[in-house]
Protein backbone atom coordinates (compact mmCIF):
# COMPACT_ATOMS: atom_id res chain seq x y z
CA UNK A 1 0.00 0.00 0.00
CA UNK A 2 0.69 3.58 -0.62
CA UNK A 3 1.42 7.20 1.16
CA UNK A 4 0.83 9.39 -1.86
CA UNK A 5 0.94 13.72 -0.92
CA UNK A 6 -0.08 15.63 -4.13
CA UNK A 7 0.95 19.37 -3.63
CA UNK A 8 0.97 22.54 -6.00
CA UNK A 9 2.35 25.80 -6.80
CA UNK A 10 1.19 29.26 -7.55
CA UNK A 11 -1.94 29.63 -9.30
CA UNK A 12 -4.41 26.90 -9.72
CA UNK A 13 -2.52 24.23 -11.32
CA UNK A 14 -5.10 21.55 -10.75
CA UNK A 15 -4.01 19.35 -7.57
CA UNK A 16 -7.44 18.57 -6.73
CA UNK A 17 -8.80 17.53 -9.68
CA UNK A 18 -5.61 15.42 -10.40
CA UNK A 19 -6.24 13.82 -7.24
CA UNK A 20 -9.86 13.39 -7.80
CA UNK A 21 -8.93 11.42 -11.00
CA UNK A 22 -6.12 9.81 -9.26
CA UNK A 23 -8.95 8.68 -6.51
CA UNK A 24 -11.50 7.35 -9.63
CA UNK A 25 -8.45 5.42 -11.33
CA UNK A 26 -6.53 4.26 -8.80
CA UNK A 27 -6.18 0.36 -9.17
CA UNK A 28 -7.50 -1.98 -6.14
CA UNK A 29 -7.21 -5.42 -5.47
CA UNK A 30 -10.04 -6.91 -4.11
CA UNK A 31 -10.71 -6.00 -0.35
CA UNK A 32 -8.67 -3.10 -0.68
CA UNK A 33 -9.60 0.51 -0.52
CA UNK A 34 -8.31 4.24 -1.48
CA UNK A 35 -9.05 7.13 0.44
CA UNK A 36 -8.23 11.03 -1.17
CA UNK A 37 -7.85 13.22 2.27
CA UNK A 38 -8.06 16.97 1.34
CA UNK A 39 -5.61 18.41 3.31
CA UNK A 40 -5.47 22.08 1.70
CA UNK A 41 -5.16 24.72 4.36
CA UNK A 42 -6.22 26.79 1.84
CA UNK A 43 -9.75 25.23 2.69
CA UNK A 44 -11.32 22.12 0.40
CA UNK A 45 -12.78 22.38 -3.08
CA UNK A 46 -14.73 19.29 -2.95
CA UNK A 47 -17.53 19.24 -1.10
CA UNK A 48 -18.84 22.11 -3.19
CA UNK A 49 -17.21 20.48 -6.28
CA UNK A 50 -17.31 17.82 -7.37
CA UNK A 51 -20.07 16.59 -4.64
CA UNK A 52 -21.59 19.64 -5.56
CA UNK A 53 -22.83 20.48 -1.72
CA UNK A 54 -24.76 17.34 -1.28
CA UNK A 55 -23.48 16.71 1.80
CA UNK A 56 -23.13 19.21 4.25
CA UNK A 57 -20.40 19.91 6.79
CA UNK A 58 -21.06 17.26 9.20
CA UNK A 59 -18.14 15.47 7.23
CA UNK A 60 -14.56 16.41 6.98
CA UNK A 61 -11.55 17.39 8.44
CA UNK A 62 -12.59 20.24 10.62
CA UNK A 63 -14.49 17.13 12.43
CA UNK A 64 -11.54 16.03 13.81
CA UNK A 65 -9.74 19.12 15.21
CA UNK A 66 -12.01 18.07 18.31
CA UNK A 67 -11.03 14.23 17.65
CA UNK A 68 -7.41 15.46 18.39
CA UNK A 69 -8.03 17.45 22.12
CA UNK A 70 -9.53 13.95 23.04
CA UNK A 71 -6.74 12.01 21.40
CA UNK A 72 -9.45 10.41 19.31
CA UNK A 73 -8.16 10.96 15.54
CA UNK A 74 -8.37 7.51 14.46
CA UNK A 75 -11.77 6.77 15.44
CA UNK A 76 -13.33 9.91 14.08
CA UNK A 77 -11.13 9.19 10.97
CA UNK A 78 -13.21 6.45 9.74
CA UNK A 79 -16.40 8.44 10.62
CA UNK A 80 -15.74 11.26 8.43
CA UNK A 81 -15.23 9.63 5.01
CA UNK A 82 -17.66 9.68 2.29
CA UNK A 83 -17.68 6.86 -0.51
CA UNK A 84 -17.58 8.66 -4.34
CA UNK A 85 -18.82 5.07 -5.80
CA UNK A 86 -22.13 5.64 -7.96
CA UNK A 87 -22.34 1.63 -6.70
CA UNK A 88 -21.52 2.65 -2.92
CA UNK A 89 -19.18 -0.13 -2.60
CA UNK A 90 -17.07 2.23 -0.18
CA UNK A 91 -13.77 1.46 -1.65
CA UNK A 92 -13.23 4.82 -3.21
CA UNK A 93 -13.46 7.70 -0.50
CA UNK A 94 -12.95 10.62 0.60
CA UNK A 95 -12.25 13.21 3.45
CA UNK A 96 -13.86 16.68 3.05
CA UNK A 97 -11.23 19.23 3.36
CA UNK A 98 -11.96 22.59 5.37
CA UNK A 99 -14.84 24.60 4.17
CA UNK A 100 -13.81 27.91 5.64
CA UNK A 101 -9.69 28.08 5.56
CA UNK A 102 -9.56 30.37 9.40
CA UNK A 103 -10.12 27.04 10.30
CA UNK A 104 -6.72 25.76 9.20
CA UNK A 105 -5.23 27.25 12.83
CA UNK A 106 -7.20 24.86 15.06
CA UNK A 107 -5.92 22.24 12.99
CA UNK A 108 -2.21 21.94 14.05
CA UNK A 109 -3.33 19.19 17.14
CA UNK A 110 -4.55 16.97 14.09
CA UNK A 111 -1.22 17.08 11.08
CA UNK A 112 0.97 14.48 13.18
CA UNK A 113 -1.89 12.06 14.35
CA UNK A 114 -3.25 11.74 11.25
CA UNK A 115 0.13 11.29 9.17
CA UNK A 116 0.61 8.34 11.60
CA UNK A 117 -2.46 7.07 11.13
CA UNK A 118 -2.03 7.26 7.12
CA UNK A 119 1.48 5.54 7.49
CA UNK A 120 0.00 2.63 9.10
CA UNK A 121 -2.98 2.49 7.42
CA UNK A 122 -2.01 0.01 4.75
CA UNK A 123 -2.69 -2.57 7.39
CA UNK A 124 -6.03 -2.16 6.70
CA UNK A 125 -5.60 -2.83 2.46
CA UNK A 126 -5.95 1.09 2.06
CA UNK A 127 -3.86 3.54 0.16
CA UNK A 128 -3.82 7.35 0.71
CA UNK A 129 -4.12 10.26 -1.25
CA UNK A 130 -2.97 13.36 0.15
CA UNK A 131 -4.26 16.53 -1.13
CA UNK A 132 -2.30 19.13 0.10
CA UNK A 133 -2.75 22.18 -2.20
CA UNK A 134 -0.69 25.05 -2.69
CA UNK A 135 0.73 25.63 1.06
CA UNK A 136 0.06 21.86 2.44
CA UNK A 137 3.53 20.56 2.39
CA UNK A 138 4.55 23.62 4.45
CA UNK A 139 3.95 24.90 7.45
CA UNK A 140 2.47 23.08 10.52
CA UNK A 141 0.49 20.18 7.81
CA UNK A 142 4.54 19.68 6.28
CA UNK A 143 4.39 16.53 8.30
CA UNK A 144 1.77 14.99 6.17
CA UNK A 145 4.21 15.27 3.27
CA UNK A 146 7.43 14.15 5.72
CA UNK A 147 5.59 10.75 6.21
CA UNK A 148 4.58 9.90 2.38
CA UNK A 149 5.82 7.51 0.00
CA UNK A 150 6.12 9.93 -2.71
CA UNK A 151 5.58 13.44 -3.13
CA UNK A 152 3.85 14.75 -6.58
CA UNK A 153 4.14 18.55 -7.11
CA UNK A 154 0.94 18.81 -9.59
CA UNK A 155 2.63 21.13 -12.43
CA UNK A 156 1.33 22.63 -15.81
CA UNK A 157 3.74 23.16 -18.55
CA UNK A 158 3.47 26.78 -18.96
CA UNK A 159 6.24 29.24 -18.40
CA UNK A 160 4.13 30.24 -15.38
CA UNK A 161 3.93 26.72 -14.35
CA UNK A 162 7.26 25.80 -14.56
CA UNK A 163 8.78 28.95 -13.02
CA UNK A 164 6.90 28.34 -10.00
CA UNK A 165 7.48 24.84 -9.54
CA UNK A 166 10.90 25.40 -9.59
CA UNK A 167 10.66 27.75 -6.73
CA UNK A 168 8.22 25.53 -4.51
CA UNK A 169 10.24 22.30 -5.56
CA UNK A 170 13.80 24.00 -4.36
CA UNK A 171 11.56 24.12 -0.93
CA UNK A 172 10.31 21.16 -0.87
CA UNK A 173 14.01 19.40 -1.62
CA UNK A 174 15.21 21.26 1.67
CA UNK A 175 12.30 20.48 3.52
CA UNK A 176 11.79 16.63 3.22
CA UNK A 177 15.62 16.16 2.72
CA UNK A 178 15.01 12.97 1.49
CA UNK A 179 12.49 11.20 3.25
CA UNK A 180 9.83 10.63 0.12
CA UNK A 181 10.38 11.12 -3.50
CA UNK A 182 9.78 13.40 -5.18
CA UNK A 183 8.36 13.53 -8.44
CA UNK A 184 5.82 15.59 -10.96
CA UNK A 185 2.79 14.91 -12.67
CA UNK A 186 2.56 17.17 -15.09
CA UNK A 187 -0.72 18.97 -17.04
CA UNK A 188 -0.11 19.33 -20.57
CA UNK A 189 -1.46 22.80 -21.07
CA UNK A 190 1.43 24.38 -22.40
CA UNK A 191 4.34 24.57 -24.73
CA UNK A 192 6.91 22.60 -22.90
CA UNK A 193 7.54 18.92 -23.87
CA UNK A 194 8.39 16.16 -20.82
CA UNK A 195 11.97 15.95 -20.77
CA UNK A 196 12.30 19.55 -21.23
CA UNK A 197 10.03 19.88 -18.02
CA UNK A 198 12.56 17.29 -16.20
CA UNK A 199 15.57 19.25 -17.20
CA UNK A 200 14.19 22.36 -16.14
CA UNK A 201 12.98 21.60 -12.78
CA UNK A 202 15.73 18.40 -11.93
CA UNK A 203 12.88 16.16 -11.12
CA UNK A 204 11.51 13.38 -13.04
CA UNK A 205 8.42 13.59 -14.20
CA UNK A 206 5.71 10.63 -13.45
CA UNK A 207 3.20 10.86 -15.56
CA UNK A 208 1.29 13.18 -17.75
CA UNK A 209 -1.92 14.24 -17.55
CA UNK A 210 -3.86 15.57 -20.53
CA UNK A 211 -5.59 19.19 -21.26
CA UNK A 212 -9.23 18.26 -21.08
CA UNK A 213 -11.18 21.14 -19.73
CA UNK A 214 -14.69 19.57 -20.06
CA UNK A 215 -13.61 15.98 -18.75
CA UNK A 216 -11.42 17.98 -15.61
CA UNK A 217 -14.60 19.38 -14.92
CA UNK A 218 -16.26 16.32 -13.95
CA UNK A 219 -13.68 16.27 -10.79
CA UNK A 220 -13.69 20.20 -10.23
CA UNK A 221 -17.30 20.80 -10.48
CA UNK A 222 -18.79 17.99 -10.38
CA UNK A 223 -20.26 18.12 -14.17
CA UNK A 224 -22.18 15.73 -15.94
CA UNK A 225 -19.87 12.84 -17.83
CA UNK A 226 -19.82 13.37 -20.91
CA UNK A 227 -20.11 10.69 -23.70
CA UNK A 228 -17.61 8.10 -23.03
CA UNK A 229 -15.89 9.15 -20.32
CA UNK A 230 -14.75 6.29 -18.45
CA UNK A 231 -12.73 5.48 -21.38
CA UNK A 232 -11.78 9.01 -22.27
CA UNK A 233 -8.15 10.49 -22.59
CA UNK A 234 -8.16 11.98 -19.06
CA UNK A 235 -9.35 8.75 -17.05
CA UNK A 236 -7.20 6.61 -19.01
CA UNK A 237 -4.01 8.81 -18.15
CA UNK A 238 -5.13 8.75 -14.48
CA UNK A 239 -5.52 5.21 -14.64
CA UNK A 240 -1.29 4.78 -16.27
CA UNK A 241 -0.71 7.88 -14.07
CA UNK A 242 -1.76 5.40 -10.59
CA UNK A 243 0.01 2.51 -12.12
CA UNK A 244 2.80 4.08 -12.45
CA UNK A 245 2.84 5.94 -8.71
CA UNK A 246 2.24 2.43 -7.29
CA UNK A 247 5.16 1.22 -9.36
CA UNK A 248 7.06 4.10 -7.74
CA UNK A 249 6.32 3.37 -4.00
CA UNK A 250 7.13 0.14 -4.85
CA UNK A 251 10.31 0.48 -6.05
CA UNK A 252 11.42 3.22 -3.00
CA UNK A 253 10.42 0.64 -0.61
CA UNK A 254 12.07 -1.78 -2.22
CA UNK A 255 15.69 0.39 -1.83
CA UNK A 256 14.83 1.03 1.70
CA UNK A 257 14.11 -2.76 2.78
CA UNK A 258 16.16 -4.02 4.78
CA UNK A 259 18.58 -6.65 3.20
CA UNK A 260 17.60 -10.41 3.91
CA UNK A 261 19.23 -12.06 7.24
CA UNK A 262 22.29 -14.38 6.55
CA UNK A 263 22.31 -18.19 7.44
CA UNK A 264 25.74 -19.19 9.64
CA UNK A 265 27.74 -20.27 6.91
CA UNK A 266 27.24 -16.77 4.98
CA UNK A 267 24.66 -17.32 2.50
CA UNK A 268 21.29 -15.44 2.36
CA UNK A 269 18.25 -16.91 3.69
CA UNK A 270 15.88 -17.41 0.98
CA UNK A 271 12.31 -15.92 2.01
CA UNK A 272 13.47 -14.93 5.06
CA UNK A 273 10.93 -12.32 6.60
Amino acid sequence: MAVVALAGGLGAPGVTTTAMALLMGWPLAEGHRVVLAEADPDGGAILPGALQGTLDNSHGLRNLAVAARQGQVTEAFWRQLVDVTDAETRDRLVLPGLYDPAHASAMEPVWRPLAALFAGIEEHGHDVLVDLGRRGAFGASAILAQRADVVLMVVRNTLRGLQSAQVRLDALREQLGGSAEIGILMVDEGPYPKEEARKHLGVPVVAVMPWRPKEARVFSDGAEQPRRFEVGELMRSARSAAVRVRELVEIRRSRLAPPPPESPSGRVVSGAR
